[in-house]
């Protein structure tokens, strides 16, 4: 069995950017720049924008992190938002979500321009990941496939299970597995007999928030489990949503949690920052 370390590949990502970031400079006299909105007072949210900071910092990458109210108006967010646009020195414009109840997700996602859609949630981004052109690909998924680079896993012709089916990473996860040429089938709450599919499945990646959900014996030998979940237990533990100890004997290849998919997250994030650099020219010709 072989431990799919994303820490590790990680911080290999982060030392790239930092290259490339010093080859923007160097060349183009562009400093990549990254604006974060947090709206409200979530923690799990302000613990993983701070890091995000962090790690620009340490990349060279300029950021700045716009906080918000919890009872901030739609209108208002959209007007920040609006002045990011415009701003030539920002590439790169993420909204940490949840947002608030009163404000639209979606509304708010689609006023972002595409071109500084680092998350790559904007239908632009979406309609262009799948139909495999050039975009801003989800960090997450992103992050997943480039671990299937690194450990030479090879997708082409194989069965693969999502177990989970968001816009965050169900979806873009299974387009971007069909793109590699993989045969994938989408799991979801309403799936009858999941064991049935991932039995079948040579890779199965879960991401569905419900802790220890997969288990050893809903795995052929062999197979890759990417666990995308992060839960913690009435313990203060974190987990994932595969039983790791349950499954770790039957899999060829699996991710710890934590340290296996999560650091990957921030990684993409700063490649799809410094992508975005380097496309400051084409948004300043609109």
């Amino acid at each position: 069995m072989t431990l799919l370390d994303g820490k590790a590949l990680s911080n290999k990502i982060k030392d790239e950017v930092k290259v490339e970031v010093e080859e923007l400079i160097k060349e183009k006299s562009v400093t990549p720049g990254l604006a974060v909105i947090l709206v409200g007072n979530d923690a799990a949210s302000a613990t993983y924008v701070a890091s995000k900071a962090k790690s620009c910092k340490n990349a060279g990458i300029y950021s700045v992190v716009h906080e918000m109210p919890d009872t901030i108006s739609q209108d208002e967010l959209l007007e920040t938002i609006k002045r990011m646009n415009e701003n030539p020195s920002l590439d790169g414009i993420l909204v940490q979500l949840p947002l608030p109840k009163h404000i639209d997700t979606t509304i708010v996602l689609e006023a972002i321009d595409p071109l500084k859609d680092v998350d790559g949630f904007h239908p632009y981004n979406v309609g262009r990941m799948v139909s495999n052109l050039d975009s801003f690909l989800p960090a997450t998924p992103f992050g997943v496939m480039r671990m299937f680079q690194e450990y030479n896993i090879d997708l082409k012709g194989k069965n693969v299970c999502v177990i989970g089916s968001s816009d965050i990473v169900g979806k873009p996860m299974a387009a971007l597995l069909i793109n590699a040429k993989a045969t994938v089938t989408v799991c979801n709450s309403s799936t009858k007999d999941l064991a049935s599919h991932t039995k079948a499945a040579d890779i199965v990646v879960i991401a569905v928030g419900v802790p220890h959900l997969l288990k050893g014996d809903m795995l052929k030998d062999g197979a890759v489990v990417i666990d995308v979940g992060i839960n913690r237990l009435d313990t203060g533990k974190l987990t994932g949503d595969a039983d790791f100890e349950d499954c770790k004997d039957k899999c060829s290849h699996i991710t710890p949690v934590p340290g296996g998919v999560g650091p990957m997250t921030i990684g993409m994030l700063l490649k799809n920052t410094v992508k975005a650099a380097r496309l400051r020219e084409t948004r300043e010709k609109k």
